[in-house]
């Protein structure tokens, strides 16, 4: 019989990637929407119009990630052999401006379905995504799993108290739950609100003269940027493992800004210099600890490695961009 996993956050970019591993591996996935967003337009749309998959092997759910009896509901009918939670608010700058939401979404609903496991049958695995940002100014670089976190922002805040919350109940209540610290994770599928896309989609645009500037903040600011595939499995392999623990996702290599325009731009065989300009509206308060994941741990226990290089995930992106736009031009 095949095994069963249930998604929060199914339409975003980790889960859609998520969704498509599971199903490789002979999965039966539940996924949990909100019904004003349905799957129109979505990462998973295309699974969702595969007869073969969609109500056969891929399921949604309509549930609020705020309605606790809601949530109960969704989760006592499916009986998940594994949930992966991965709905949040994870956007750091809007979570300033949304800092009550951020929390409520980020990190009441981590602890609303939490509690519900407790009411499900014994031997069910969950997972957590995390995040680096709950480290926020880190007191040692890099990071691994017994940092302590010192968060900076609502989301890191709302992620801290997740991810202790999930530590909590594993202690006390002996379940299999395991936090993933996600640092930076890119695709073609990221939102365009973050910088790796705001870069890849400007200069697809650009070359294609459908744009002639680039605006951005820092190009100094580093991070450890990833690829989403590679930590949705982990994510997967975590689960995998006789006993539950928390582990790290990162490369354990920094890049900047300036790294990303000059792979995208270069792709195309542009200059950057020539296109964007930076503004100070866009800066961030400068970085006073340094974001550096370090992977050992999910090395040597999940045997877990990234697949995917730096340069060709920005190369990626870029021509996915691209691609679209020129489809949209024409």
């Amino acid at each position: 019989m095949a095994k069963r996993a249930l998604i929060t956050g199914i339409t975003g970019q980790d889960g859609s990637y998520l969704a498509e591993w599971l199903l490789k591996q002979g999965y039966e996935v539940h996924g949990l929407v909100r019904r004003i967003n349905a799957t129109g337009g979505t990462h998973i749309e295309g699974l969702c119009k595969d007869p073969e998959i969609f109500n056969r092997r891929l399921f949604l759910h309509f549930a609020e990630l705020r309605e606790a009896s809601a949530l109960r509901r969704v989760l006592a009918d499916v009986g998940a052999d594994e949930i992966y939670h991965l709905a949040a608010q994870s956007h750091v700058g809007l979570s300033f401006d949304m800092a009550e939401i951020t929390c409520e979404i980020t990190a009441m609903t981590t602890l609303r379905l939490l509690s519900i496991l407790r009411d499900l049958p014994v031997g069910t695995r969950f997972f957590h995504a995390s995040s680096s940002e709950a480290f926020g100014r880190p007191i040692a670089s890099p990071q691994d799993e017994t940092t302590p976190f010192n968060p900076v922002n609502p989301y890191g805040c709302a992620k801290a108290y997740a991810t202790n919350m999930a530590r909590v109940y594993r202690e006390n209540y002996h379940f299999h739950i395991s936090n993933g610290i996600l640092y930076n994770h890119e695709s073609p599928r990221r939102g365009e609100n973050f910088v790796t896309r705001k870069i890849s989609r400007a200069a697809a645009a650009i070359k294609l003269g459908l744009a002639k500037d680039l605006v951005i903040g820092s190009i100094d600011a580093q991070r450890d940027w990833g690829h989403a595939e590679d930590f949705t499995r982990g994510m997967w392999l975590a689960l995998q493992q006789s006993e539950p623990g928390d582990y790290i996702f990162a490369t354990g290599k920094l890049h900047s800004v300036r790294d990303i325009l000059e792979i995208a731009f270069n792709t195309l065989g542009l200059k950057w210099q020539d296109f964007v300009t930076q503004d100070e509206k866009f800066m961030r308060p400068p970085e006073l600890g340094q974001l550096l994941g370090n992977p050992a741990k999910a090395h040597q226990v999940l045997n877990w490695h990234p697949e995917w290089t730096f340069e060709r995930m920005i190369e990626q992106m870029v021509r996915s961009d691209f691609n679209t736009l020129s489809a949209q031009k024409r």
